[in-house]
């Protein structure tokens, strides 16, 4: 029990702070537009990255020095793209005006929920390297597994259906402006932050 709260925490603490995925999930859930499916997607992806952490292959990611290059350049390159597309919606405005009425394909939303997912290299040193190693040193490493894993679930749906909370205030084109340049700037931020190294 210990370990499964130990990894509980560890796993809701990493994934809290606000980034590309998190901004994404938030978005759909202010328009209600595929949230389950989106949400499903980020927490059955980390589930899978922490079971790899906790099977051990964080050493993989230590083992191979060009795969952390190759993803660190390839996700700051999908985050310039993302923030550049969120900017450019804030300078043109009224995307969409209300919440709860998006109209965007499911096959589009799970594209970008995936790309936003696996090809962030934080997910990987947060999820396959840091959970992993802090895993080795439970005896029950499952239960600290399960414990980060039951983390995700919590926290997207907790994301994705509570942001309904928030769509009196995104009633106004004004909110749906200043949440794309937030979430655009932020993605900017991100990206330069991995060319930085």
């Amino acid at each position: 029990m210990q370990a499964a709260l130990a990894g509980f925490a560890l796993g809701f603490s990493l994934i809290l702070a606000i980034g590309a995925q998190n901004a994404f999930v938030l978005r759909q859930g202010l328009r209600r537009e595929h949230v389950l499916a989106v949400v499903l997607t980020c927490a059955l992806s980390d589930a899978v990255l922490v079971s790899a952490g906790v099977a051990g292959f964080g050493a993989l990611a230590r083992a191979v020095p060009g795969l952390e290059v190759v993803m660190r350049f390839g996700g700051a390159a999908f985050l310039v793209w993302y923030g550049l597309r969120n900017l450019w919606a804030a300078w043109r405005g009224g995307e969409v005006m209300e919440a709860g009425t998006g109209t965007g394909s499911l096959r589009r939303a799970l594209l970008t929920c995936l790309a936003l997912t696996w090809l962030n290299p934080h997910v990987y040193l947060d999820t396959v390297v840091l959970l992993g190693s802090v895993s080795a040193q439970y005896a029950d490493r499952l239960a600290f597994g399960a414990g980060a894993v039951a983390a995700s679930f919590v926290f997207f749906f907790a994301l994705g259906y509570g942001a309904r909370g928030l769509a009196p205030l995104f009633r106004r084109p004004q909110s749906w402006r200043v949440l794309d340049l937030v979430v655009g700037l932020t993605m900017w931020a991100i990206a330069a932050k991995l060319l930085a190294g």
